[in-house]
């Protein structure tokens, strides 16, 4: 399948400060499960073959929010709750990274008359809310003490959105020649 980034990669180490970075400072949200999940995330994602990891019946990566819905509700019926999970999950992950990091995407896609691209009636943040709630619906969770990490996530999908939108800024600001001190800090 994919290629792993080791723990202690420099990629895994930015990725996960400016998450935390991002939810506690400008959400004032330090809730280490969640920042180390969406910190992963972003990490997994930077390979294309994780982005587009769920496959049709013709093992054909799936590559917009219709066609991974459809997999999730149509195809699933003769298929393991566990598929059913994972898609879910990756709906969740997949509209989460997008509308957090690319919302001019998610824009373009709304108001340029692209309609001939499948997801343009699909709202991303319900689609994501709406995935990672079934995925919490899915966890066991016989103590009942700690709200799993899916409910959370479901329930805070806009804010994680925004927390994602954070961190694109501080990448943008990385990227951007004048801040010497963060070149340094990568070559380093």
């Amino acid at each position: 399948m994919g290629t792993q980034v080791s723990p202690r990669h420099p990629l895994r180490q930015l990725f996960g400060a400016l998450t935390e970075k991002s939810f506690t400072e400008h959400l004032g949200w330090p809730d280490p499960n969640v920042t180390s999940y969406v910190a992963n995330l972003l990490v997994d994602f930077t390979h294309t073959d994780q982005l587009y990891k769920i496959r049709n019946q013709e093992d054909r990566p799936v590559d917009t929010v219709v066609d991974l819905l459809f997999e999730s509700e149509v195809l699933l019926g003769a298929q393991s709750m566990e598929r059913e999970r994972d898609v879910h999950q990756h709906i969740g992950d997949f509209t989460l990274f997008m509308a957090g990091l690319f919302p001019e995407y998610l824009r373009r896609l709304k108001t340029s008359g692209l309609i001939y691209h499948k997801d343009f009636l699909v709202d991303y943040m319900k689609t994501g809310k709406r995935s990672y709630g079934i995925v919490a619906q899915m966890e066991d969770n016989p103590s009942g003490e700690e709200t799993p990490l899916f409910r959370i996530l479901s329930d805070n999908f806009e804010l994680c959105v925004t927390g994602l939108g954070f961190v694109r800024s501080d990448l943008d600001r990385m990227r951007d020649p004048a801040h010497p001190q963060v070149r340094d800090l990568l070559l380093n």
